[in-house]
């Protein structure tokens, strides 16, 4: 509206200044075929055509000019900026929007003088012209918001934020009014009259655009509680999507899962539904590894001197078992504990000195972030085995690296466990049915 008012005073001002010119102009080509001996209505219609080309042509002149001025003139300007927003105004052609509406305006201004014989089109060409500007200034706001999100999403700080929401519902908007607009220019109906009559319809389009409006408001909560970022690593087991965000807009999250596939979701599900964030992971000083090892209860049992002297070769848990048993002696000792029974008193099992020597293999390992828990335990025995939990925190958090130190420290334990007379949970496989076959030809799997 704002822009119909400019139009209409910058008409005025010009039509006084220059009305008499204007309408010499005009009207020369009409004079002329009259002087051919041309009709009237035959005269008319000549000097509408030649004029209306005339002024198409100086239209598409000042079109051309204008752009080159204007471009021209950025160019300086960018060449004593270092601001990368010039060249996203030029990626999203806001010069060439902004000179189709300067060349609508003059069309607007000539139209009638041009049309003077024909007076029974001003009113429809007025209209035409009037919803010519409609489309151009929304085109034109159009390349301004999308200029501004390009030159937001380079900047670090706006990288992550969901810009393309916002994006979508001022285009919503400007659209929503220029449709408003185009309406009352051609019923001739006020813009009020318009919205009050909308109003009653309200129900329906609240039904039509159900799923734009939650995501509006999916979108905002998003940013606000800052739940999603473009760039997290996010899971949503319900919908198969496990990967990076690389979208977040009015309507749908697009995921690039690491398979290289892509899910889309409807945006208000971050809110109506669960999902895993993984970002604090990211953030923070490690990546989580929680493993267990399946020991087998028969395996395990107490140590006597003989095994204890093997154990203390080992270097990571020398000076621990020599400590450990100075302070069980002493306890038998003060407790006068018969220990030719080797149940009676205080024992070491090698399932607690294989433990030990895990929790100070993780304290040694260069890969384990020190700061973080470090933590070696026993779980629930269950009917595989007695679970050894490795509780850590790796430095590296990039999956292929992470993935390697698991394999690395996994790799030493695994080996690592029959040093201690300890065997892993295995279900029996075929190998071991022919070994007992050809121990006992009599067993029968």
């Amino acid at each position: 509206m704002v822009l119909f008012l400019v139009v209409k005073i910058i008409n005025l001002i010009f039509a006084e200044i220059f009305k008499m010119e204007l309408e010499y102009i005009t009207r020369y080509f009409y004079k002329i075929f009259i002087g051919f001996g041309w009709s009237e209505n035959m005269a008319a219609l000549g000097n509408v055509i030649i004029n209306t080309v005339l002024l198409l042509t100086i239209t598409y002149l000042f079109n051309s000019l204008m752009r080159s001025l204007f471009k021209k003139a950025l160019g300086n300007i960018s060449q004593k900026t270092i601001s990368e927003f010039d060249d996203y105004l030029f990626h999203n052609k806001v010069l060439l929007h902004f000179c189709h509406l300067l060349s609508i305006f003059i069309i607007k201004w000539l139209m009638p003088l041009i049309l003077e014989d024909y007076a029974h089109l001003k009113d429809e060409v007025d209209i035409l012209l009037n919803i010519i500007t409609v489309f151009l200034v929304i085109t034109f706001i159009r390349s301004i918001l999308h200029t501004i999100k390009d030159y937001l999403k380079s900047l670090n700080s706006f990288k992550d934020k969901p810009i393309e929401s916002y994006l979508q519902v001022f285009l919503i908007f400007s659209w929503s009014v220029g449709f408003i607009v185009i309406f009352s220019i051609l019923t001739g109906k006020s813009i009020v009259e318009f919205l009050t009559a909308l109003g009653a319809i309200s129900a329906i389009i609240l039904l039509i655009f159900k799923d734009t409006i939650l995501g509006f408001v999916a979108s905002i909560q998003v940013s606000v509680n800052d739940t999603v970022r473009i760039g997290d690593w996010i899971t949503m087991e319900k919908y198969g999507a496990d990967g990076d965000v690389i979208e977040i807009n009015l309507a749908s999250v697009k995921i690039k899962n690491f398979d290289n596939t892509i899910t889309t979701i409807p945006t208000y599900y971050l809110i109506s539904d669960s999902f895993k964030n993984w970002r604090g992971m990211s953030v923070s000083g490690g990546r989580r590894i929680k493993r267990a090892l399946l020991i087998q209860a028969t395996s395990i049992h107490y140590i006597n001197d003989e095994q204890l002297e093997k154990f203390k070769k080992i270097q990571l848990i020398k000076d621990y078992l020599i400590n450990r048993k100075n302070d069980i002696d002493n306890f038998n000792k003060e407790n006068n504990i018969d220990k030719e029974v080797l149940l009676n008193g205080r024992n070491m099992t090698n399932f607690g000195i294989f433990r030990k020597y895990v929790d100070t293999y993780l304290n040694q390992h260069s890969a384990i972030n020190k700061d973080m828990m470090i933590m070696t335990r026993q779980l629930e025995p269950t009917a595989q085995g007695i679970p050894l939990e490795i509780y850590a925190f790796s430095k590296d958090k990039v999956w292929k690296n992470y993935e390697h130190i698991i394999a690395d420290i996994f790799d030493h334990l695994l080996a690592a466990t029959p040093y201690f007379n300890l065997e892993l949970y295995e279900l029996p496989t075929g190998y071991d049915f022919r070994e007992i076959s050809n121990m006992n030809p009599t067993f029968k799997a």
